[in-house]
């Protein structure tokens, strides 16, 4: 077998024409990759709280609080590494130095697990207010950990995603990948839930960090056996760098006006032989000023000479399409707040209610949300192989990312609504000295999954086809952002509910979380007349010659 190359011999010199490189060969790889590497990130992540509840004497609220910073910090870290691989590193270099920061954050959890020095004494009486809390260090050593955790989640989730797909040339094959990836993610993630989940509960702590570290390190070896087999991508130094030229160059030729004439924008050297664009866009035509000629802008081997005060038009179209996309984007931020929100509160509610199934088996606490992956997982399997077959045969053509993101918001705002109702009967139980049964949590979770494999692979398919060419890994980071931005929300949110309410007192039977979820279901309408709105305005400019299956366009 050929020796590992490095990031630059594997990005930069590795001709991508080498049948070798890409296709199906890699497809074994990043898929098992994905999956031991979300094996390993779910199994510290997934029954978190209850860590810092019960082994850091934290409050439940705060702890809730604490997971959803960890949740938008693992979201927000993607970007991170989506902006470093396509700018400067390469997919290949973020995703291993990810999956090794990974590891040593994990290594550190074990610490805290199996070291007494490093977490406070357990608490001996039922009241967490008579607990000794965590000391300054122990503190310390314990946001280390979910740092280096959640800094590690940057370059081995979108990345890889996007990296697999740049082994495949058609949409179909990618769309293929996709599927078969997001099936893994959410497998990986039920597993992680459920099995490992059960060791932390039932075995000990350090046992279940510790297979989060056997499967972490399986997942980076993974990825490097397969290193031979792979088309490298090579960074084109930062797209931003370009955009930003277009926003300065349109300022400086501000008072300048308009040429109807195309022949008078710069396409770049050798731009008499354009065919894609053959005039500027008339969508926020004011930013053409940014590529139309003037003198002294350009050399006379046709190169810029001013790069500052002129851009391509193909710059200036890269630029429109983020502008166009925007409000789509900033639509879906309200669609996740209230699923992480939903997640961190259901989750308390788990803490309460009678979790056993039988007289043997009590449900961990972490494995409750699994139902949500679960849900997710099988509706993605039965999405693939039976409803968008049979959508094709009945409609013509499968639907459009756009019509299965108007269906998640939907399914989302329908499971805040049954969150509510079944939460007020679980506060009129608990008045009436009744315990509800943990099963009364599942249609909620149900309804939040299958809404999420509406929404999650469409939002991904979308910015994906959408995106400049030069974005294409940042494209599928920016569903990573706008979770990270809506996991950030969601804590101010509660925050202000918990300041201006008494809706959510750390004893959550003494509080009204049936209100928090029906604020969450006004929200949700009020964001989805939003979204209908963005939709229905939407257009771009090969929306209506792109003839494949995975066209994008209007819902009509």
């Amino acid at each position: 077998m050929d020796r590992i190359p490095s990031s630059a011999e594997g990005e930069a010199q590795l001709p991508t024409c080498n049948r070798r490189q890409g296709g199906w060969i890699t497809f074994p790889f990043f898929i098992a990759t994905m999956g031991s590497l979300m094996l390993a990130g779910g199994g510290w992540m997934s029954n978190l709280v209850v860590y810092l509840i019960d082994k850091f004497n934290i409050k439940s609220i705060d702890a809730t609080q604490i997971i959803n910073v960890i949740n938008g910090s693992t979201s927000l870290f993607p970007v991170v590494g989506a902006i470093l691989a396509d700018s400067f590193l390469g997919c290949y270099t973020v995703i291993w130095i990810s999956a090794f920061v990974s590891l040593l954050g994990i290594i550190l959890l074990v610490l805290t697990a199996t070291v007494d020095s490093m977490k406070p004494q357990p608490c001996h009486l039922n009241a967490s207010s008579f607990c000794t809390p965590p000391s300054t260090l122990q503190y310390a050593v314990l946001y280390t950990a979910l740092t280096l955790g959640c800094i590690g989640a940057w370059g081995t989730r979108f990345t890889l995603g996007t990296m697999g797909a740049d082994q495949f040339t058609k949409p179909r094959e990618q769309g293929v990948y996709f599927n078969w990836y997001f099936f893994t993610m959410y497998t990986s993630a039920v597993t992680a839930s459920t099995a490992i989940v059960l060791v932390e509960d039932s075995v000990s702590w350090a046992w279940g960090f510790g297979i989060c570290v056997v499967a972490n390190i399986l997942g980076l070896a993974l990825f490097l056996v397969g290193s031979p087999f792979y088309r490298y991508v090579k960074p084109e130094g930062s797209p931003f760098t370009a955009l930003a030229r277009v926003i300065v160059a349109t300022i400086r030729k501000w008072k300048g006006p308009l040429s109807p004439n195309s022949d008078d924008y710069y396409y770049g050297p050798g731009g008499e032989f354009r065919t894609e664009l053959a005039t500027p866009a008339e969508s926020l035509r004011f930013l053409n000023r940014a590529a139309l000629r003037s003198e002294g802008d350009i050399n006379p081997d046709g190169s810029i000479a001013k790069i500052w005060n002129l851009c391509t038009i193909q710059e200036v179209e890269d630029l429109k399409s983020l502008i166009r996309i925007f409000p789509l984007w900033s639509s879906s931020i309200f669609l996740s707040t209230p699923i992480g929100i939903q997640l961190s509160l259901t989750t308390l509610q788990a803490l309460i209610v009678d979790r056993h199934l039988g007289p043997h088996f009590q449900v961990p606490v972490g494995s409750v949300l699994v139902v949500a992956l679960i849900s997710t997982s099988i509706c993605l399997s039965f999405f693939d192989k039976f409803l968008w077959p049979t959508w094709k045969k009945l409609i013509g053509r499968p639907p459009k990312p756009l019509q299965r993101i108007g269906v998640g918001h939907v399914l989302n705002i329908s499971a805040m609504a049954i969150s509510a109702m079944v939460e007020a009967k679980r506060l009129k139980m608990a008045k009436s000295h009744q315990n509800m049964s943990v099963l009364w949590l599942m249609p909620q979770l149900v309804m939040v999954g299958v809404g999420e494999a509406f929404h999650f692979p469409g939002q991904v398919g979308f910015y994906y086809q959408e995106f400049p060419t030069s974005l294409k890994t940042i494209s599928t980071a920016m569903v990573s952002l706008l979770i990270a931005v809506a996991f950030y929300l969601s804590t101010a949110l509660i925050h202000s509910v918990r300041k201006t309410t008494g809706w959510l007192p750390d004893n959550i039977n003494n509080g009204r979380l049936d209100y928090v979820y029906w604020m969450l279901v006004v929200i949700g309408v009020l964001n989805f007349g939003y979204y209908i709105l963005c939709a229905r305005l939407y257009k771009h400019p090969r929306a209506e010659t792109q003839e494949d299956d995975n066209s994008v366009g209007s819902p009509k």
